[in-house]
C-alpha cells in the first residue's frame, strides 16, 4: 500500500474561540496549541490594512480600535446581507472567517512542521443549507480542501463514544460563546446515531456576557446620578464587554467579584454576586431549558424514552449555574466532558474515518468478489493492519476507528410548495414537507403531485426549507419559512387536469438537497442541487481568493 494522505485534521470554527486538532502517532486526537502556546483562539479578527491579526491580541485591540475588530462573524454566516466595511470594501461572514481558519492553520504547521491542507470543519447542528454552505466556502477561501461539514455535538459524541463502552443514550448540551445545541446521541456497541436535535444559533455565552454590561452601565448611572448610557460610547462598551467575561469566569470559582467602571472621567465599583448573576441570566437558562426538554420530547416519539447522561460541552457550560439547573430540572447524571476541546477532537476523529474509508474501499474493490466470507474477512485484517502501517497508527485505533458507525439527523425540513383544497372556498398555497426535522440522514423521499390544470405548460417546482415538524405548512402562520430556490419542469402538450408529477428528494449526510421533478408520461426531468441561497457567488469566492494572497494573517 503507498504512503497517501495521512491527516484530516478537524477544525471546531466557534463563534468565540476556535481550535484544531489531529490524531497523532499513537492513534489519540490531539488539539495542536497556537503560536500563543493557547489550545484555543479568539475568534476574533482585527483588520490592519494589509495584515488581519486573530486571536488574542485583536480581542483586546477591540477597545482601542472597535470600527476595525469583527467579533462573533459566525452568528452571520449564510446571512446574504451581512457585510463588513472596511477602507470602503465590504468583507463578507466567509471571507473574515477565512482568516480565521488560516490563523489556525498557520500556527499548526509551524507546531507540527508539516503542511495542513485536508480538514474536517464543525459547525452547529441546527444549522441550515446557507450557513453550511458558507462554511465549505470560508475553508475554500483559505486554500483548504473541506471533506465534510459536522455536526458539533456529534463530533464532540464521537470523542466520548470511542472512550466509552456503555450503551447509553446521552444528550449533548452544548452551550458555546455563541451558540446553543441540544442533541440526543445513541451510543450502542459501534455505532453512534443522533436521534434528534435542536438549539439557537443566538444563544451562548455572549449572551450571559451581555446582561452583565447592562446591569454594570445601570449600576454606573445609579451611582453617578447620571443619565448618560455608558454603552453609547464605543470605548466604554468594548471595556465593559471585556470586563464582563472576565467577571463571569470570575464567578465560576468565586461567589462574589468586583467590577471596576470608567466612563466620561468617573469610576465606580460594582460589587457582582453569583446570586445576582444568575438573577440576571435566568430567562438564557430558561430557553437552553425548554430546548432541552423539547429535544427530549422529540426524542420519546421515536421510542426512546429513558436517557442516561448528559454530556456538558462548550466553554459557558463551566458556569454552575447551568449544572445545578440541569440536576434540578432533569435528575440525569451530568459530565463536564472537556468543553473546550471535545467537539474538534471529535472532527479530528471523524476525519481520520473518513481517510480510513478511502483506504478501506480499494482494499475491497481488490478482493475477488467471488471470495469466501473466511477470505474476505482475513482480506479485511490485512488491510487494517496495512492501512495502520501506512498512516502510522496503532492497529487497535484502526479496528475502532474503522468498525464505528456514524448516524446523523438534519436540522431543518424541506418541502415544496402545493395548492391544496383546490376549487373549494379553501383553496390555497402551503408548504408540504417530504423531510422532516431530525429525520435520519441521508434521507430519500419522492411523492406524487397532480397537476392544476389540463395542457398545463410547465410545473414550477419552488423549494421550501423551515424548522416546522408537520408535513404541512401553513405559509400565513409561519414566516421563517425560506425558499431555497425554483425548478422548472416542461410539460408535454395534451397532458388532463391533474396528470401525475413525481417530486424526488434527496438530501445527503451533509444536508446539501437534491430536488428532481419528472413527468412519467414522457419522462421528461428537470432537477437541481440547492446550496447557498444568498450568500457569496462562485466568483467571489475567486476574488476572495485573490485577495487573501495579498493578506498576511498574523
Amino acid at each position: 500500500m503507498s504512503n497517501q494522505q495521512k491527516t484530516i485534521f478537524g477544525i471546531d470554527l466557534g463563534t468565540t474561540y476556535s481550535c484544531i486538532s489531529y490524531i497523532d502517532q499513537h492513534g489519540n486526537a490531539v488539539i495542536i496549541p497556537n503560536k500563543e502556546h493557547q489550545l484555543t483562539t479568539p475568534s476574533v479578527v482585527l483588520f490592519e490594512g494589509k495584515q488581519r491579526i486573530v486571536g488574542e491580541e485583536a480581542k483586546n485591540s477591540a477597545l482601542l480600535s472597535p470600527e476595525a475588530v469583527v467579533e462573533m462573524v459566525k452568528r452571520h454566516m449564510g446571512e446574504a446581507n451581512w457585510r463588513f466595511l472596511y477602507e470602503g470594501r465590504e468583507y463578507a461572514p466567509e471571507e473574515i472567517s477565512s482568516y480565521i481558519l488560516r490563523k489556525l492553520v498557520a500556527d499548526a504547521e509551524e507546531a507540527l512542521s508539516a503542511p495542513v491542507q485536508d480538514v474536517v470543519i464543525t459547525c452547529p447542528a441546527y444549522f441550515g443549507i446557507a450557513q453550511r454552505e458558507a462554511t465549505v466556502r470560508a475553508g475554500e477561501i483559505a486554500g483548504l480542501t473541506v471533506h465534510e461539514i459536522i455536526n458539533e455535538p456529534t463530533a464532540a459524541a464521537i470523542t466520548y463514544g470511542l472512550q466509552s463502552e456503555e450503551n447509553q443514550v446521552v444528550l449533548v448540551y452544548d452551550l458555546g460563546g455563541g451558540t446553543f445545541d441540544i442533541t440526543i446521541i445513541e451510543i450502542k456497541g459501534s455505532k453512534i446515531s443522533v436521534i434528534a436535535t435542536g438549539g439557537d444559533h443566538t444563544l451562548g455565552g455572549r449572551n450571559w456576557d451581555e446582561a452583565i454590561v447592562g446591569y454594570l452601565a445601570q449600576q454606573w448611572q445609579a451611582e453617578t446620578s447620571s443619565l448618560e448610557d455608558p454603552t453609547d460610547s464605543p470605548e466604554t462598551l468594548q471595556d465593559l464587554w471585556l470586563k464582563a467575561e472576565r467577571a463571569k469566569r470570575s464567578l465560576t470559582a468565586r461567589k462574589s467579584t468586583k467590577v471596576v467602571v470608567t466612563h466620561n472621567g468617573k469610576t465606580v465599583k460594582v460589587m457582582l454576586t453569583r446570586d445576582k448573576f444568575d438573577e440576571l441570566t435566568a430567562g438564557l437558562l430558561d430557553r437552553t431549558t425548554l430546548f432541552t426538554k423539547m429535544t427530549m420530547d422529540e426524542a420519546r416519539k421515536r421510542g426512546y424514552t429513558n436517557f442516561d447522561l448528559v454530556l456538558l460541552v462548550g466553554g459557558s457550560t463551566r458556569m454552575p449555574q447551568i449544572s445545578a439547573r440541569l440536576e434540578r430540572e432533569l435528575g440525569l447524571a451530568l459530565r463536564i466532558f472537556e468543553p473546550d476541546e471535545a467537539v474538534a477532537r471529535g472532527a479530528a476523529m471523524y476525519g481520520q474515518k473518513l481517510l480510513l474509508n478511502q483506504h478501506l474501499l480499494k482494499e475491497r474493490q481488490a478482493v475477488p468478489a467471488g471470495a469466501a466470507a473466511t477470505e474476505q474477512a482475513m482480506n479485511a485484517k490485512q488491510a487494517h493492519l496495512e492501512i495502520a502501517r501506512a498512516l502510522g497508527l496503532p492497529d487497535e485505533a484502526v479496528e475502532k476507528l474503522a468498525s464505528t458507525e456514524i448516524t446523523n439527523v438534519t436540522s431543518h425540513s424541506f418541502g415544496v410548495i402545493v395548492t391544496i383544497d383546490f376549487q373549494t372556498s379553501r383553496e390555497r398555497e402551503v408548504a408540504e414537507n417530504l423531510v422532516l426535522v431530525n429525520d435520519p440522514l441521508p434521507a430519500f423521499r419522492m411523492h406524487t403531485y397532480g397537476t392544476l390544470e389540463a395542457d398545463q405548460e410547465i410545473v414550477e417546482l419552488r423549494i421550501i426549507e423551515n424548522g416546522q415538524e408537520s408535513e404541512i405548512v401553513e405559509l400565513e402562520e409561519f414566516q421563517e419559512l425560506e425558499e431555497l430556490g425554483k425548478i422548472i419542469l416542461p410539460l408535454p402538450p395534451g397532458l388532463p387536469a391533474n396528470a401525475p408529477i413525481e417530486v424526488t428528494f434527496e438530501l445527503d449526510r451533509q444536508g446539501i438537497l437534491h430536488v428532481t421533478g419528472r413527468e412519467p408520461k414522457s419522462g421528461a426531468t428537470s432537477d437541481a442541487t440547492f446550496e447557498a441561497r444568498g450568500g457569496i457567488t462562485a466568483e467571489e469566492v475567486q476574488e476572495a481568493k485573490a485577495r487573501s494572497s495579498k493578506i498576511t494573517i498574523l
